[in-house]
């Protein structure tokens, strides 16, 4: 008799969520048929908070089929707590920032891609939805400040990026850059300390990993500014600040970059940043995780690679030392 063994990180949707504002609002908008314009509407409902998709022309591509192969065993963290306490210094150096992140302007919205690619050019961001497969895949999200979320973000494997992208042979390494024109949007741009743009990378075979996920959505509707409109990136084996938001640029280069934090604490924050309980931060323990809108001393274990392990542990060596998880 075959038994089928699930994975640390795979349940049924059924399992998944008591989110039923979430599932009601799928339910709801693919049952009526909604169109484009009404889709935007029915994105600002109560517990939304700053979840408005006003102005973006791609409101009306979602909801997107949800990939069952991505679940996760844990609820989905509410929509109001995943778009209220974000990470995004450009916007401030707190929590609190998704008022502020209101102020980027996200059309219109060119890409780069260069360095070691066939050709370099730059596609809309409305031109780039039009090239690819989108879907929604529940991940887990492990910040390395040590708290998490459940999120059911929608987007692209990052795979499909690299293959319009054809890159030379040569490329090891993909440097993403974020957005960092105007300190009018982003005025935590002033905090000259910091060395902008926010920077971040990959290697060649983590960026065409199948878990690497090009994010454009969120709860089923465009993704938020304040978390990271309207592309980002969410490798969810690795700390959350590896996950790059609001991207403009895709550079392949045969030299690993130097990434934001690396620049500024290579002892604290690397290159490689991959999740592990066994490995702390200098300054606190990554054994356990407390979930976003839970209480802080309701702690749970930490999972090797975020429970990814069967996915993405053969990217690295097997005696792989503590470089490889900070």
């Amino acid at each position: 008799m075959l038994i089928k063994v699930k994975r640390g990180w795979e349940l049924p949707e059924s399992a998944v969520t008591p989110e039923d504002v979430f599932l009601n609002r799928r339910d709801m908008v693919k049952a009526l048929g909604i169109a484009p314009a009404l889709a935007a509407t029915a994105s600002v409902l109560p517990g939304s908070a700053f979840a408005a998709t006003d102005g973006d022309p791609s409101a009306g591509l979602y909801p997107v089929p949800r990939n069952e192969k991505y679940t996760v065993e844990r609820a989905l963290t509410t929509e109001k707590e995943a778009t209220t306490y974000n990470n995004f210094y450009e916007f401030g150096s707190h929590k609190q920032i998704s008022k502020a992140a209101q102020r980027l302007e996200i059309r219109p919205w060119n890409i780069k891609i260069d360095g070691m690619v066939e050709k370099e050019f730059e596609i809309g961001i409305d031109d780039l939805l039009k090239q690819v497969s989108l879907e929604e895949r529940i991940y887990r999200f492990r910040c390395v400040e040590a708290w998490a979320m459940t999120v059911p973000w929608s987007g692209f494997p990052m795979k499909q990026l690299v293959e319009l992208a054809k890159p030379m042979s040569g490329a090891k390494y993909i440097k993403m850059n974020t957005i960092a024109e105007d300190k009018a949007q982003m005025p935590g741009l002033r905090q000259f300390w910091y060395p902008w743009p926010y920077q971040e990378g990959l290697t060649m075979e983590e960026a065409t990993n199948e878990m690497a996920f090009m994010v454009t959505g969120l709860y089923g509707k465009p993704v938020p500014k304040q978390n990271g409109a309207p592309l980002r990136l969410a490798v969810p084996w690795k700390y959350g600040f590896k996950s790059i938001k609001s991207i403009v640029q895709f550079t392949f280069t045969d030299e690993k970059p130097k990434t934001f934090w690396e620049s500024l604490q290579d002892k604290e924050y690397g290159f490689w940043a991959n999740v592990n309980p066994k490995v702390p931060h200098p300054r606190w323990s990554q054994a356990s995780e407390w979930q976003l809108g839970g209480r802080q001393s309701d702690r749970v274990p930490t999972r090797l690679y975020n429970g990814y392990e069967e996915f993405v542990a053969h990217l690295y060596p097997k005696d792989a030392g503590e470089v490889y998880f900070r």
